[in-house]
């Protein structure tokens, strides 16, 4: 075999490697979501299984020193890989069950039998640039060049897999294909080195061929399901019950945008952003000039805002063009007064150059918010972007009486802004943080009720009220330098199902 083909071999592999890692990702984030736990989970254990081949593949390849069992190596690693999206699915579909029921052992069962599943195929391409420095080496003197140029060109293959299935291929083709188009690239390295003998895996391509063919594409079955799609960012599904639409992400467990063409009113969430501007005094639909959303996905609160204040001019922030599409086709996100901008809602806002009269972030990636959101530093952007009048209100989660992630927002808004108030959305784990640029009492929501003539607001504020207080004293203060949200909602999550799990909490 010569030396060029070894170099091939390598570059391919350390290709799949990464991407396989990428795509990894993308099969698990709709059953358990995305946040630094699943990541860290997941690079660790492949780094494991990286270190088990490499240390497996020199002494194999010492054992066993031919071209042949390298190919053979790269073939059935291919093989694997293309298994992986068509056995995981069964086992991932555990994970909706487990989420419904909140079964702790559930959930964790099928996410480490998920990851279990990428243990032999990784631990086999880690096996590959040993065996191939093993191989190229035919001086004991060139050794130390040759092991560079190998893991140099094994780099170079990675560093192309790191952009390949996040940019185009997941994107373009969506999880399930491209591991199939993974498998059947590398495949064809190691066929092709293999030569003559390769007839003898011709029913490997041809297998992962009829899978790809005959098992139907859907990743998740949700009852009333009208589209899904993969994105860079979100596995995205639309679902239909009646006459109301909701968008779902990732996992499915929460819904982060409601429409219904024949009211504006939710009875969620959405409904006490609208509650915003009646913090001041006197709160008057014509002192609203413009709003900002960060985190807009398919809309509902602009429409809420338009329906209830008129057209006022609405910047919706949103970082995920796929789900920017489904609004406008599934949620009629076509207001005239949205201007609708895909970038990462810190980054447009700082660019911005309006004044807010309100600023509403909403950017959840269930259950977290992006850590970026929450510091002392975004929020003194958010208040040299407001007028002088403006208010920021922000979705925070809680967990039964666990109001650590609640007071945390809190405590960090105190810190920019003069006066912060809280308060409940009934029946929910959602809790609604206003912080406004001017000193306000939770009074003035209270007087300002009586002149609410629109019903979204109007059933807001009664539903508000009986929960609205000010923020309790001594929550952490997250910064740039350290914002700790993921850890800090994990702690609580664990906290939560901990206490189902010992009857000392029930569910709502």
């Amino acid at each position: 075999m010569i030396r060029r083909y070894l170099y091939l071999t390598v570059f391919v592999s350390g290709l799949v490697t990464l991407a396989v890692e990428l795509s990894a990702s993308r099969l698990i984030e709709p059953y358990f979501g995305t946040s630094n736990l699943i990541w860290a989970t997941l690079i660790g254990l492949i780094l494991l299984y990286l270190s088990a081949g490499y240390a497996l593949g020199g002494r194999w390849a010492d054992r066993s020193p031919r071209a042949e069992v390298l190919c053979r190596i790269v073939v059935w690693a291919a093989f694997l890989i293309g298994l992986i999206p068509f056995v995981a699915h069964p086992i991932l579909s555990l994970a909706v069950t487990g989420f419904a029921d909140f079964n702790t052992a559930l959930l964790a069962g099928s996410f480490i039998a998920v990851l279990i599943l990428f243990s032999a195929p990784i631990t086999l391409l880690g096996c590959v640039s040993p065996f191939a420095i093993r191989l190229a080496v035919d001086d004991v003197a060139h050794t130390g060049n040759v092991s560079g140029r190998v893991y140099a060109v094994s780099t170079v293959g990675s560093f192309f897999g790191a952009f390949l299935p996040v940019l185009i291929l997941i994107p373009a083709i969506g999880t399930r294909s491209t591991f199939v188009t993974l498998s059947l690239a590398l495949m064809a390295v190691g066929l092709i080195g293999l030569r003559r003998r390769a007839i003898r895996f011709a029913w490997m391509p041809i297998a992962i061929l009829l899978l790809a063919a005959l098992v139907q594409p859907e990743i998740k079955s949700t009852a009333g399901t009208i589209f899904q799609t993969e994105s860079s960012y979100n596995y995205i599904q639309v679902v239909e019950r009646g006459d109301t639409r909701y968008l779902l992400l990732n996992e499915g467990q929460g819904v982060h945008s409601v429409y219904n063409p024949n009211r504006v009113d939710t009875g969620g969430t959405w409904d006490f952003f609208a509650l915003a501007p009646y913090f001041n005094m006197p709160a008057t639909a014509d002192r609203l000039q413009r709003v900002a959303v960060v985190g807009l996905a398919a809309g509902t609160i602009p429409r809420q805002y338009s329906a209830v204040f008129g057209p006022v001019p609405i910047d919706g922030i949103e970082i995920d063009p796929r789900i920017v599409e489904a609004g406008r086709v599934y949620f009629d996100m076509n207001l005239p007064n949205l201007n609708v901008a895909v970038a990462d809602g810190r980054y447009a806002l700082s660019r911005s150059p309006y004044r807010y009269d309100v600023v509403g972030v909403d950017a959840y990636r269930l259950p977290y918010i992006p850590w970026h959101l929450t510091t002392v530093e975004f929020f003194r952007e958010v208040r040299e972007h407001l007028a002088d009048a403006g208010v920021v209100v922000i979705n925070v989660g809680h967990a039964g009486n666990d109001y650590r992630l609640v007071d945390a927002l809190a405590a960090t808004l105190s810190q920019v802004f003069p006066s912060v108030h809280v308060a409940d959305v009934p029946n929910t784990f959602n809790t609604i943080v206003y912080a406004t640029a001017q000193p306000t009492s939770p009074d003035n929501l209270r007087t300002n009720l009586a002149s609410m003539t629109h019903p979204l607001t109007r059933n807001a504020a009664e539903r508000a009220l009986p929960s609205l207080r000010a923020p309790s004293p001594g929550g952490a203060v997250f910064i740039d330098d350290r914002a700790p949200v993921e850890q800090l909602t994990n702690s609580i999550m664990v906290s939560y199902l901990l206490g189902i799990a010992s009857g000392e909490i029930t569910l709502p």
